[in-house]
C-alpha cells in the first residue's frame, strides 16, 4: 500500500517549499542504495563531478544520472515509495523521473555547499518539480545537514548558478537570473530551517528552494542521495546558464520532456 501523506504535511511542503519525512524509506531499500553508491565510487559514472576541497582532506564524491547505468538505482527510482510521495506533494496526476545526484561527503570534507536553488541549473522549465533528498547516514549540523530557506520558492527568482567548490567550471550567465544575496544576512534566523535526520529519513524541497549545506566537520561520512522529479507539463529549456551534464541534444527549446531519460514513474507502468 502507498504511503498517504497528511493533509499537514501537504500545507506544510506547499507553504515552506520543504518538508521532512520520517522513516519513508525502510532497511532493504537503504541496502541496495548503500553497494550503489559503493560500486559508483569504485567505478564513477560518466556524470561523476567530485568537488574540491580546500583542505585537501576528506573526499567529496559527487555524480548524477546514475540511475541510467545502474539497475538497482533505476528499480528505486521507479518502484520505491519516492513517486508516490513527490506526486501527493505536487498535486499532479502524471509523474516524470527527471535525473538522480550523489553526494558523499567523507568525513572532514572541508566543502560547504553554497546557497543557490536548483532549477537555475537545469535545462527545463515548470511549476511542478522536486527532489527527495535521503541519508543513508545519521546528519547533523556538524556532518554537513541541508539547512532551507523557508518559504523561498515563492520568491520566484532564479539565482544565477555558480560553481560548488574552487575550481569548477564557471556557468554562463543568464539576463534572467540575478546573484545571489547574502542570505544569512538578510533572512531570520527562524527561517534558516533544517532537520537532524537518520537513515532513512528524507526531505522534500521544491526546485526554486534556497538551500545549502556547512562542511563535513564531524567523524562519520554523509551519504545523501536525491531524486528529482517533474510533472508531464515540464519542458526543455536552451538557454545559458545551465548543468552541461543535464543538457539535451535530442530536445529543442520549449520540447516536452520526453524518452527514454525522462520515464512516467506515475501512474506506475504497467508490466508486460
Amino acid at each position: 500500500m502507498e504511503q498517504a501523506l497528511e493533509s499537514s504535511t501537504i500545507d506544510a511542503f506547499r507553504e515552506d517549499g520543504v518538508v521532512v519525512l520520517r522513516n519513508a524509506v525502510d532497511a532493504c531499500w537503504l541496502a541496495s542504495l548503500a553497494a550503489a553508491i559503493e560500486r559508483d565510487i569504485e567505478s564513477p559514472g560518466p556524470c561523476y563531478h567530485g568537488y574540491q576541497v580546500s583542505s585537501g582532506q576528506g573526499r567529496f564524491h559527487g555524480n548524477m544520472r546514475l540511475w541510467e547505468h545502474d539497475d538497482a538505482l533505476a528499480t528505486f527510482c521507479r518502484d520505491s515509495c519516492l513517486p508516490a510521495l513527490a506526486v501527493q506533494l505536487l498535486g499532479v496526476a502524471e509523474l516524470r523521473l527527471y535525473y538522480d545526484q550523489l553526494f558523499v561527503k567523507e568525513p572532514g570534507a572541508d566543502a560547504p555547499t553554497r546557497w543557490h536553488n536548483d532549477q537555475p541549473y537545469w535545462p527545463m522549465r515548470g511549476a511542478h518539480v522536486l527532489s527527495l533528498w535521503l541519508t543513508l547516514d545519521p546528519v547533523t549540523p556538524a556532518t554537513g545537514g541541508l539547512r532551507f530557506v523557508r518559504g523561498s520558492h515563492r520568491w520566484q527568482r532564479w539565482f544565477q548558478p555558480e560553481p560548488f567548490a574552487p575550481g569548477g567550471s564557471a556557468y554562463a550567465r543568464n539576463p534572467d537570473y540575478v546573484p545571489m544575496p547574502d542570505i544569512e544576512a538578510m533572512v531570520p534566523v527562524q527561517d534558516l530551517i533544517a532537520w537532524d535526520m537518520a537513515p532513512g529519513d528524507l526531505v522534500a524541497f521544491h526546485a526554486l528552494t534556497v538551500h545549502g549545506a556547512r562542511a563535513n566537520q564531524g567523524e562519520a561520512r554523509r551519504r545523501g542521495y536525491a531524486v528529482r522529479y517533474c510533472a508531464s507539463d515540464c519542458t526543455y529549456y536552451d538557454g545559458p546558464g545551465t548543468s552541461p551534464y543535464l543538457q539535451d541534444a535530442a530536445l529543442s527549446d520549449g520540447a516536452a520532456l520526453r524518452g527514454v531519460r525522462y520515464p512516467i514513474v506515475w501512474p506506475r507502468p504497467k508490466g508486460p
